[in-house]
């Protein structure tokens, strides 16, 4: 039996988002029908829609629900379960098969997603992506765990492996920035230095844990993080004193924060210790250019982070202790939430810079 879903769809000429009524089939062996609390909305669908496409879209890969039906392979969750779900497949290491992306017949076409959708009051989708929770604290706000903390956390206490002690700068303080920060906050992280270009996200990102603020419309970021973070006990391979950060994260993905990452981390002390670390985050849409005597002389790292180098069976639990233990404000780092008939506005109100931390769209109160 079919279930009745309202589903956004981006068309493939330019136009504005549908909201479309559907039927979602039953599940497959190995799918997962989901009926949605509430999802994510991530500058990786504005990505999607300023893009080039051949078939209709269907968005959105975080979100909070309840299960309806699942497949008769499936064995990790069952019919009331409440899961996240998430465009990474929760246990790759495990169940190594590729997990089939979710798409829908509209119109004699077929609508594709990236993974998933959940800009969708049901969704189905293939199991790998849909993670069994023991309880959510919030129905609403964990719903950007899936993609926006998954992303930011993951890449400090997976990619980077941040240690306590160990100074970071987190370019780009929106959601994934501010996720950046708490993981920051939680591994003993110091100093934590938040980089922006509006003052109003600086001073929202003290609130996650930021411990100084560099306003990059002001002042050039790269000598400002030298210049607070002078080490007079480590000399460079030129005997210079050292300065600079152990990790820098770009969340943003941009050329000139691509570029600045690099600079931003301090450099090897020569013979005891190697360089730091500059850690891409954002999605890039770029070539960016380095500076490759600079990386060999200091001995710094480029490295990429994508979906927080995370296992969300195991990442997810984690993510959501810190959110019960008051570690994580989820309610706090969720600055607005939409109806999915507002879905335009909401993607409007994104594009322009308006979203202090993450939005989401409600489907269930």
């Amino acid at each position: 039996m079919t279930t009745a879903a309202q589903v956004v769809v981006l068309p493939v000429e330019e136009a504005p988002l549908e909201i479309r009524e559907v039927e979602l089939p039953d599940p497959s062996r190995t799918q997962v029908v989901v009926k949605q609390y509430a999802s994510g909305i991530c500058h990786s669908q504005l990505h999607q829609m300023r893009g080039p496409r051949r078939n209709p879209t269907l968005l959105g890969h975080e979100s909070t629900g309840v299960v309806l039906k699942s497949g008769s392979d499936v064995s990790h969750v069952e019919e009331g379960d409440e899961v996240m779900v998430t465009w990474v497949p929760r246990n790759a290491m495990d169940e190594p098969s590729r997990a089939t992306p979710a798409t829908l017949n509209l119109d004699s076409k077929t609508a594709v997603s990236q993974n998933v959708f959940t800009w969708a009051s049901h969704t189905i989708s293939d199991q790998q992506y849909v993670v069994k929770t023991s309880s959510l604290p919030n129905k609403h706000s964990t719903s950007i765990i899936g993609c926006a903390v998954m992303t930011g956390a993951g890449a400090v206490i997976n990619t980077a492996d941040v240690q306590e002690g160990d100074s970071v700068a987190i370019f780009g303080v929106g959601g994934v920035g501010l996720s950046a920060v708490v993981a920051a906050k939680v591994r003993g992280a110091n100093p934590i230095i938040a980089v922006d270009l509006d003052e109003e996200k600086l001073r929202f990102a003290e609130k996650f844990g930021a411990t100084i603020g560099i306003n990059a419309s002001k002042q050039d970021p790269v000598r400002a993080i030298h210049e607070v973070t002078v080490n007079p006990n480590e000399f460079s391979i030129a005997g210079r004193e050292v300065s600079g950060v152990d990790f820098a994260f770009d969340c943003i993905g941009l050329k000139t924060t691509m570029e600045q990452i690099v600079p931003a981390v301090r450099p090897g002390h020569f013979g005891a210790r190697q360089g730091g670390t500059a850690v891409l985050v954002g999605v890039p849409h770029t070539t960016v250019e380095l500076q490759a005597g600079e990386i060999l002389g200091t001995e710094k790292q480029f490295r990429g982070s994508i979906g927080g180098s995370c296992c969300p069976d195991r990442d997810f639990p984690i993510f959501l202790d810190w959110h019960r233990t008051g570690a994580l404000d989820l309610e706090s780092l969720v600055t607005q939430t939409y109806a999915i008939e507002e879905i335009n506005e909401a993607t409007a109100a994104l594009a322009e810079g308006k979203i202090a931390g993450r939005s989401i769209i409600v489907f269930e109160h």
